[in-house]
């Protein structure tokens, strides 16, 4: 560990959970980025509440390099440490979950000492609770579909805090309902068209050559809180200290983003896989409602999800072999004028897709650090404060294409019309 006299006052960024399963991936993607002449990161370290893991953690992620990165303690359990740690840094990554377990009192740190947040969180009770505690407030597109494939020359495998996270949130549905109810009612964006009919419960999507299911994952509930701050802010929300050009830039950008419709199914090639995820929504839905069955589920993830999961999760192998494809099919009105009919359907489809390696241990965290360097570096065009999802905040920026230079890639595959119909 570094001599206490070469530690900054300041941190650039602390990485919060470091020796976990994905904080050790997201440790080698920072690795990679820090002190570099054109990084904003020039200053790292690592908090965990084992300073030893946190260590294994750093020498799994450099094994060549002989790196002297400071390593803090710091526990979730114990909020002054987090508050010693969060005075640290000008951001904070947290890597800790289940977040509806242990990501309030880091929230709660980060904003009594006052610096910026990113997290991995896909639990929307987690996501939408922090909101509720925030403290400061041409072509018509009617409908998209996001079709989630993931690949592998081998096996594929989720880690265990994945799984857990998924069956905490299944046995807790209701608070997530008892929540949304207590809350003011969010704007609703006007969608022009049709709303969409329900569809069968497996779809077979032959223009991307995939079965299909729908997928409960937060990513429909994060794209409609966007749509609801973009309906109350429909220019976006100010930076904190922008320029009168950045301002021209980000309500530009805004103005071209419309309102639709938007649905998650996750697909495969193989019609079996999707029965295999049935049967593993079935058995969390019946067993994760009381305590005896989520006591199973966790003890034995491996036959309670057919494989998919297990608590030393994937390999590096597994890892380094995966791949993901997540399609976007999205249908809507050439000219507006159609929409006011009334009674007409969409006339235009586009099929968009963006592709990428792993997506839970190496996407994640080209992604997350992607978005810190925005944070680091671009603070002054972001919102002053408050708890946002990530299209709000990083919509205007340059993100996409950091990830393209990255090993993320946006294609359009196709555009074309669809056969006039009546509703």
């Amino acid at each position: 560990m570094q001599a206490q006299s070469q530690i900054p006052e300041l941190f650039d960024v602390i990485i919060l959970g470091a020796s976990g399963f994905t904080g050790k991936y997201v440790v080698r993607e920072a690795l990679k980025l820090f002190n570099f002449p054109s990084s904003p990161i020039k200053s790292l370290a690592l908090a965990g509440r084992n300073p030893t893991k946190v260590k294994q953690a750093l020498q799994w992620a450099s094994p060549s390099h002989s790196l002297s990165i400071p390593i803090l303690t710091a526990d979730t359990t114990d909020p002054p440490s987090l508050h010693r740690l969060c005075s640290q840094t000008k951001l904070l990554l947290n890597c800790v979950g289940p977040y509806r377990l242990h990501g309030d009192p880091v929230v709660a740190a980060c904003v009594h000492s006052g610096c910026d947040y990113l997290d991995i969180s896909g639990e929307p009770e987690f996501m939408e609770r922090m909101e509720a505690r925030q403290l400061i407030p041409p072509a018509v597109p009617n409908q998209i579909e996001a079709y989630v494939s993931l690949e592998s020359d081998k096996r594929i495998v989720g880690n265990f805090g994945t799984y857990e996270s998924a069956v905490l949130g299944v046995a807790n549905a209701q608070e997530l309902q008892k929540l949304r109810r207590s809350r003011p009612r969010r704007a609703r964006p006007v969608i022009p068209g049709p709303a969409p009919l329900r569809g069968p419960l497996v779809e077979s999507q032959k223009r991307i050559g995939l079965w299909a299911i729908k997928l409960p994952s937060a990513d429909a509930t994060v794209v409609r809180r966007t749509l609801s701050i973009l309906t109350e802010n429909p220019h976006g929300l100010p930076g904190a200290n922008e320029s009168p050009e950045q301002r021209e830039k980000r309500e530009a950008f805004w103005s071209t983003v419309k309102p639709a419709h938007f649905g998650v199914k996750l697909g495969s090639k193989s019609l079996l896989d999707i029965f295999r995820f049935i049967i593993l929504g079935i058995s969390i839905g019946l067993l994760s409602g009381l305590s005896f069955g989520r006591w199973l589920l966790l003890k034995f993830p491996s036959i309670f999800s057919l494989g998919w999961f297990r608590k030393r999760g994937p390999s590096e192998d597994e890892v380094e072999s995966a791949s993901f494809k997540m399609w976007f099919i999205g249908h809507g009105f050439s000219d507006s004028s159609l929409v006011s009919q009334g009674n007409a359907k969409p006339d235009m489809e586009i099929i968009t897709r963006v592709t990428g390696p792993e997506i839970g241990y190496i996407a994640t965290p080209i992604i997350l650090m992607q978005c810190a360097l925005i944070v680091l570096s671009q603070r002054e065009i972001l919102p002053k404060g408050g708890v946002f999802p990530p299209g709000i905040v990083f919509g205007a920026t340059e993100l996409q294409q950091t990830l393209q230079e990255n090993g993320i890639s946006f294609d359009v595959i196709s555009k074309s019309s669809l056969p006039a119909q009546r509703v």
